[in-house]
């Protein structure tokens, strides 16, 4: 059936960028359409189950159909943007949509979600600091498309931040490379390029366009550096942090700030509280709550990356009633059993933190958490086992940190008595 052409009344939005239409009783997953359109739609992919298709023509458009801002979105081209055809309204509601919808389906929890804008890009581009590059055979660096290891040479990417642009990566050839990241701060002038060679042997770089550009490769499994800084810097709230050129910071240039003043505000530490921030990274959170609980508190971060371990204790190395532990987060609460904590931020990876997690922090007598996710479904998965443990979901936010895409930042407040 994959060829095939339907032709689809379209319905709601669905998690991951799709949207829900149905074929003689089959859900059809559809991209590169929005809610109530008529399209003719492509079958890319058939299940046992459902089918997956793009639109390739739209018979009867949305009232918020836009043109797309990049000639490289679209059927069949690059997959790192799913609702350029929407507007930035459009997206932010649709975000809104999918988050409920999971809450509901899977946590059972009914909440309408309203999806804030993030300032410094008012028109959803030029906000990602971060962009991983893929690299075909001819040594050209595009970006992959959607479910796909083929990749779509572009000029440029429309949502990368100006400083990404200026490395020029679309510009060089990279023979024998798999992938090339670029990295820029989005509040200092750093900048730095992390690349993947294809085999063991390293072939000779080319000269980025930055000349303050970081390089940087792999040699017997293990990073090096080629060439200037391993870092890039980042300010937030007053205070400079170290990153590391591959680490994780957030993509959005505003998202950090924002992100940090949030957590904060959610949890309202008070002076001489004991905090946890699991999964620190670089220790954003970590500094902004320590800060507040003063050196008669502490707050107690834990990282498994051991690079962004020694991130977040140089950023943190003023704070010393902040500390950082090097540990999975679920082996490091076991360790804590019988400490007693008033907070805890949780900003796990995509796969979430899990039920085990969630039961640790309530045996901790704890009573105020943030979770920051960027996934809908693992929260609403996490949601419910910490409602199990006698949590209340008392707000939550949501945040259009990555327009264009499918998506979203959250921020979850719980508290139990």
């Amino acid at each position: 059936m994959a060829g095939e052409e339907l032709r689809l009344r379209v319905e709601g939005a669905a998690h991951g960028g799709w949207c829900v239409a149905r074929h003689n009783e089959r859900v059809v997953f559809v991209r590169h359409t929005l809610p109530g359109e008529l399209v003719r739609a492509r079958v890319t992919e058939e299940t046992a189950r459902f089918l997956r298709a793009d639109a390739v023509e739209v018979l009867e458009a949305s009232p918020d159909r836009v043109e797309a801002p990049c000639p490289f979105a679209g059927p069949g081209k690059c997959g790192g943007c799913d609702w350029q055809h929407a507007s930035l309204e459009a997206q932010r509601r649709i975000k809104g949509e999918v988050v409920s919808e999971q809450l509901r389906r899977i946590a059972r929890i009914d909440r309408e979600v309203h999806v804030e804008e993030l300032p410094g890009s008012p028109d959803g581009l030029g906000w990602r600091t971060r962009v991983r590059f893929a690299v075909d055979s001819s040594g050209r660096a595009g970006l992959r498309r959607h479910r796909s290891h083929e990749i779509e040479p572009i000029d440029r990417c429309r949502i990368a931040h100006p400083r990404v642009d200026e490395l020029g990566v679309t510009e060089l050839e990279w023979p024998r490379m798999r992938e090339v990241e670029a990295v820029a701060s989005g509040t200092t002038r750093d900048a730095a390029l992390v690349v993947t060679p294809e085999g063991a042997k390293v072939p000779a770089l080319p000269e980025p366009k930055a000349s303050s550009a970081l390089l940087r490769r792999f040699r017997n499994g293990r990073l090096q550096q080629v060439r200037g800084r391993r870092h890039v810097r980042e300010q937030v709230g007053g205070r400079e942090f170290r990153v590391s050129a591959g680490g994780f910071w957030q993509v959005h240039e505003s998202a950090a700030q924002v992100l940090s003043d949030a957590v904060v505000a959610a949890l309202a530490p008070e002076p001489g509280e004991t905090g946890l921030d699991l999964y620190c990274g670089a220790g954003l959170f970590t500094a902004a709550l320590a800060e507040a609980v003063g050196s008669q508190g502490r707050v107690l971060g834990v990282e498994s990356d051991a690079e962004a371990v020694r991130d977040a204790r140089h950023n943190l190395r003023d704070l010393p009633w902040a500390r950082v532990e090097h540990a999975d987060a679920a082996a490091q609460l076991r360790e804590w059993v019988d400490m007693r904590v008033d907070f805890a931020v949780l900003d796990p990876p995509r796969t979430g933190a899990g039920t085990v997690v969630a039961r640790q922090l309530s045996e901790l007598r704890n009573r105020r958490v943030a979770y920051v996710s960027c996934d809908p479904a693992t929260l609403a998965r996490d949601l419910a086992a910490f409602v199990e443990e006698g949590y209340e979901l008392t707000e939550l936010r949501a945040f259009d940190s990555f327009p264009m895409t499918h998506h979203v930042e959250c921020l979850a407040v719980l508290r139990r008595d």
